[in-house]
């Protein structure tokens, strides 16, 4: 579901992918209902792209958010965006204790909050994405004859030689 919300660089709020054209997006906005195009020079990015450093790793978008929900219990977030450092810092130790306090800004959280605030005002819950059917296919070893045979598939490139100037 998160692979369908984008945030757009320089634009306010997220944004639902409606369809592709050639060149460009279309995508609507979360915040008003509108719709209009995102081009190939606008920063696109999917929230399924997005993790959080921890200590130790990175922690999908996703799982952060379903943390925030659960702490929450399906409402909108306790605390406001924009609340004071200290604040933030204890709110997000509270939903991902071993989030990296050094790499993770209060403006990423700020920017956690309201993202979430806006995903639950649409009823947009379900942060945790199915797995394709291709990576469950991976876990019961089903894929190894895909392997192989995309491996038969390639071809060395060949190149034509221009012909001699007369």
């Amino acid at each position: 579901m998160l692979k369908e919300i984008l945030s757009i660089g320089g634009k306010p709020g997220l944004f639902k992918l409606v369809s592709q054209g050639k060149n460009m997006l279309i995508v609507e906005s979360l915040v008003d209902g509108k719709r209009m195009p995102a081009y190939s020079r606008d920063k696109v990015v999917s929230l399924g792209d997005i993790a959080m450093f921890t200590e130790t790793d990175e922690v999908p978008l996703a799982e952060v958010l379903d943390n925030v929900l659960k702490k929450e219990n399906g409402k909108e977030a306790s605390i406001d965006p924009k609340s004071g450092n200290d604040v933030l810092r204890s709110y997000m130790a509270e939903v991902l204790p071993e989030y990296d306090k050094d790499r993770v800004y209060p403006s990423d959280i700020r920017k956690l909050v309201s993202w979430y605030n806006l995903l639950i005002k649409n009823n947009i819950t379900d942060f945790k994405q199915a797995e394709p059917a291709d990576e469950k296919a991976e876990e019961v070893g089903e894929s190894e004859p895909k392997k192989e045979v995309a491996e038969e598939k390639k071809t060395p490139k060949t190149t034509k030689k221009a012909a001699p100037k007369k």
